[in-house]
Formats: C-alpha cells, sequence, structure tokens
C-alpha cells in the first residue's frame, strides 16, 4: 500500500500529476478541492458557504477541512492506496494528519511565483460541464467555446489578479512551515514542476524509485505533451 500526500501552490500541477500517478498505480485520488467543487456544483448548504469563502480569496476553516478529509478517508477505498492533494493546509492540519495516518512520502511541486501568476491567470473553466482549460497548454478548438459541451469558458473565481496575491501570501505564510514539519520527518522530496507534465512525473517515480511511467499510456500523441 502506498500513501502519499501532493503539496504545491496553486497552479502547479497537483491535481494531473495526482491523476497521473492514481491511474497507473491503482491509487485512490482524493482531492479536498474536487470535493468542495462538487458541493459548490451541487448547492449543498456547505458548498454555499465555500463559495463565499473562495470569492473572498479565504480558506476554509481547519476544522471543516479536517471533517471532510475523515470523512472521505473513513470509506476506505484505498485498497492500494492514496495520493491525496490540498491537504492539509497548515501546521495543525499536518500534526492532525500525522497523528491519524501513516504516508509514504510527501511529493512537493515547486514553482515560483511568477510561474505560478502565469499559469492560474490563463486557466478557464467551462461554466456548465466544468471542462478544465488551461490558454498556455489547453487551448479549446473554438476560442471561447468548451470542446465538450459548448459551454462557454470562464475564469474561476478565485483566478483575479487580486485573490491570487492574498492566496500567495497566505500560501507561504501557511504551508512553508507544513512543508517544514514533513522535512523534519524526512518525508518529503521537492520537485521542479516547471517542466512539462510528463518530466515531472518521471522525476517523481524516480525519487521515490517508483515503476516508471510510460507516457504512451496518458493517450497522448507525443507532439501535443506539455
Amino acid at each position: 500500500m502506498r500513501k502519499y500526500v501532493i503539496m504545491g501552490v496553486q497552479g502547479s500541477g497537483k491535481g494531473t500529476q495526482s491523476k497521473l500517478l492514481a491511474d497507473d498505480l491503482d491509487l485512490v485520488h482524493i482531492s479536498v478541492g474536487d470535493i468542495f467543487r462538487w458541493h459548490v456544483k451541487n448547492h449543498t448548504k456547505l458548498g454555499a458557504q465555500v463559495r463565499r469563502l473562495v470569492a473572498a480569496g479565504e480558506l476554509v476553516g481547519d476544522d471543516l477541512v479536517e471533517d471532510v478529509v475523515s470523512d472521505r478517508l473513513h470509506l476506505h477505498d484505498w485498497n492500494y492506496g492514496f495520493v491525496i492533494d490540498g491537504f492539509p493546509r497548515n501546521r495543525r492540519q499536518a500534526e492532525f494528519f500525522l497523528e491519524s495516518y501513516d504516508i509514504d512520502g510527501v511529493i512537493h511541486l515547486d514553482l515560483p511565483d511568477e510561474e505560478v501568476r502565469r499559469r492560474v491567470l490563463a486557466r478557464r473553466l467551462c461554466s456548465q460541464c466544468g471542462m478544465d482549460y488551461n490558454l498556455i497548454a489547453h487551448r479549446p478548438e473554438v476560442e471561447g467555446r468548451c470542446d465538450v459541451c459548448g459551454g462557454e469558458l470562464v475564469s474561476r473565481e478565485d483566478d483575479s489578479p487580486d485573490v491570487l496575491a492574498r492566496r500567495l501570501r497566505d500560501y507561504h505564510s501557511k504551508i512553508d512551515p507544513v512543508v517544514d514539519l514533513f522535512r523534519g520527518k524526512e518525508y518529503v522530496m521537492t520537485i521542479d514542476a516547471r517542466a512539462d507534465k510528463f518530466t515531472v512525473q518521471q522525476t517523481i517515480r524516480a525519487r521515490f524509485n517508483l515503476p516508471p511511467f510510460d507516457p504512451s499510456r496518458g493517450g497522448e500523441p507525443a507532439e501535443l505533451r506539455s
């Protein structure tokens, strides 16, 4: 059984790298952000609360995040392990997690703030089906329209320059101490996230002595990989 935490600033590719690991190694990808987005999309009470916080550039409270993570992990559908994305977000959550679960490693995706701004401000989301796009690496065939359903592409509520600046400040003040805590226990492998997604994935595999990744299984022609 393999259990990993993947950490990185917004736009560093946590979701992409988690999915590549999970799909290839039969791990369960647990994305805290996806859980909250599901609640927002389905107009639940939790979703309304999350939407207000995100629009204000704030993070969801510790207690609520811990409850959501505990409930998800208690499903025990991760027979071969998991990779958790978006948690912990501060030292208190990290201590809670270490007390509750054994982990095999922390994947720390390192990305300079200027590259974060370039990537994040290019992100778009289909307003109808939720498909993700990035105007740098994954442009739609028709500008402003989703390739899947034809819905309008919009920026996420938290992808404005002002909100991003606040989130970057918040990230460094809260997440840097978490990485230091994990690093003190020799869990952390820091990976340069500036490379293309397949190179980053290969680096993760090599650093954690995992089976090499075969890019051909990603279903993309070599000339389209980025």
